[in-house]
């Protein structure tokens, strides 16, 4: 379906990657005959002729057909695909939204550190409940590679990341990239780039500079336009003391996190610096979360929402909130941190929710070493919630129809029940999330909106929402706004974002 595919316009494409739109960047990859090497559309080599170029979706299918990835413009760095944020549901045929599945269960398999090492077609097929030869055959007539040649790219890119941006040995490039053992990492390498892992950093132009001990430096890159101010506003109005801040004058924005490891959980701390004229992330990570190194990056790309594609969201939304293209929907780096703060903003101001958090990591937050003066703790974890008294959260002000909600949550994700990640099957979670004592549709699409990265959700309830479209409150109110914003399906959580953004004090009832 994808390369070299009809669908793909070569000679917009052609134009897109003369004028190097960085629009594109990671929409398409272009491979040129005459070098061997595939490249993204931002790279600043002089652009080739067109009969020697030919385009495809994925770097994958760039690979497959016997191209190597450009040492100049770094495929590895463009901005992902986003299956979340694919086209519409409603018109996606089941072998679509299985190959999506498949894609995106292969995408944890370099970050969730939990997840099994098998990465066989087998293993694949009995998560997603279906025959190894039907999932094959789905896979490739979606995407034009097999799930293997799929998941090997994200590896070898991965790797290529790591040696290009970090001094860390062999051994851990192998492991963070997927590879059972440092042999296998080195014959694939050679065998698909044609070069030493070893020559590469050698030959990487980035100095690698630092120890171990001050953490590791990485680029991550999103597609223009970004309303930085927009997203680093929003982050610094909901901040917790000792958890998270922001310097808006260096366009900078670091907290801690708490992330589960094979053998342990890990803390420790991101910082990210904004570059907008390179569509640039720098990432700084603390040497203490090194083992679920790619894991944080996921976190921090769905975080920041760097993965969105303007072109597709705003051919939806049209002109109804012009001059607001950059706009994009804040993301969690842990779930069970935003489900527990929308409960405590349930029907408050974000003020007073801030206050209720910031009470809570008070009390049950652990410490967290850092270089940051302002990051000193990490935000409680489920199972210490999950083991508060009732009267514990009441002597901090939460009343009792929250307390059991911040309970119950805490004990189903803490056992296992609940997931609240990118990737989780949004249908079942809602309903899950409505079972719970204290949690109604509201909170549960909002939940969606930002743990889940749902990029379709709409919380009908929201009072601000309601008075951003000029709704009046009433019986039918819900569904009036529901027939407002149906048009702009599936991309109402951008639609939400900006109706938000519209308000002289955007957000009063949401958290």
């Amino acid at each position: 379906m994808y390369a070299d595919s009809p669908t793909l316009h070569d000679d917009a494409h052609y134009l897109a990657l003369k004028a190097r739109d960085a629009r594109f960047d990671g929409r398409f990859f272009t491979g040129v005959t005459s070098t061997g090497i595939y490249c993204r559309p931002v790279c600043k080599v002089r652009t080739p002729k067109r009969e020697n170029c030919r385009f495809f979706a994925l770097a994958a299918q760039a690979e497959r057909a016997g191209f190597r990835p450009c040492l100049r413009c770094r495929p590895e760095l463009a901005p992902r695909a986003g299956w979340v944020e694919s086209a519409p549901w409603s018109s996606q045929d089941a072998g679509s939204i299985l190959a999506r599945e498949a894609a995106r269960w292969l995408d944890t398999q370099l970050s969730d550190q939990n997840a099994s090492r098998a990465t066989d077609a087998q293993a694949m097929a009995q998560r997603l409940g279906v025959s190894e030869r039907h999932l094959r055959r789905i896979f490739e007539a979606q995407w034009g590679v097999s799930p293997l040649q799929y998941l090997q790219t994200r590896r070898l890119l991965t790797a290529k990341q790591l040696l290009t941006d970090t001094a860390l040995p062999m051994v851990q490039v192998a492991q963070l990239s997927g590879f059972a053992s440092v042999r296998r990492f080195n014959a694939a390498f050679v065998a698909h780039y044609r070069l030493a892992p070893t020559a590469l950093r050698k030959a990487s132009k980035n100095a690698l500079s630092g120890t171990a001990d001050e953490g590791l430096h990485l680029k991550l890159s999103y597609r223009p336009p970004y309303d930085v101010d927009a997203m680093l506003g929003f982050i610094a109005q909901r901040a917790l003391v000792g958890l998270e801040w922001v310097d808006v004058p260096t366009l900078s924005v670091a907290r801690t996190l708490s992330l589960a490891s094979a053998d342990a959980a890990l803390q420790g701390w991101v910082h990210c610096r904004f570059e907008p004229a390179r569509n640039t992330v720098h990432l700084h990570v603390s040497p203490s979360l090194t083992p679920v190194l790619p894991q944080v990056v996921d976190k921090v790309r769905a975080w920041l929402d760097l993965d969105a594609d303007p072109l597709a969201i705003n051919a939806v939304l049209g002109e109804r909130f012009a001059g607001l293209e950059g706009l994009r929907v804040p993301g969690t780096v842990d779930g069970f941190e935003l489900a527990v703060r929308a409960v405590l903003g349930q029907q408050v101001t974000v003020a007073a929710g801030r206050t209720f958090a910031q009470r809570l990591v008070a009390r049950w937050g652990q410490p967290v070493p850092s270089p940051w003066p302002g990051l000193s703790k990490a935000f409680p974890s489920p199972q210490a919630l999950a083991g508060a008294l009732p009267g514990e959260l009441g002597e901090l002000g939460v009343v009792r129809q929250r307390q059991q909600a911040i309970i119950a949550l805490a004990q189903a994700v803490s056992q296992g029940d609940l997931l609240l990640a990118p990737g989780a099957n949004v249908g079942p979670t809602l309903a899950q999330l409505q079972a719970l004592p204290g949690i109604g549709a509201w909170t549960a699409q909002y939940i969606a909106m930002r743990a889940l990265r749902w990029p379709d959700a709409l919380p009908l309830q929201d009072v601000a929402l309601h008075k951003a479209m000029g709704v009046q409150q009433c019986k039918s109110s819900a569904q009036a706004l529901e027939g407002i914003f149906a048009p702009w399906s599936p991309w109402r959580s951008y639609a939400v974002v900006r109706a938000w953004h519209t308000l002289a004090h955007p957000g009063e009832p949401h958290p």
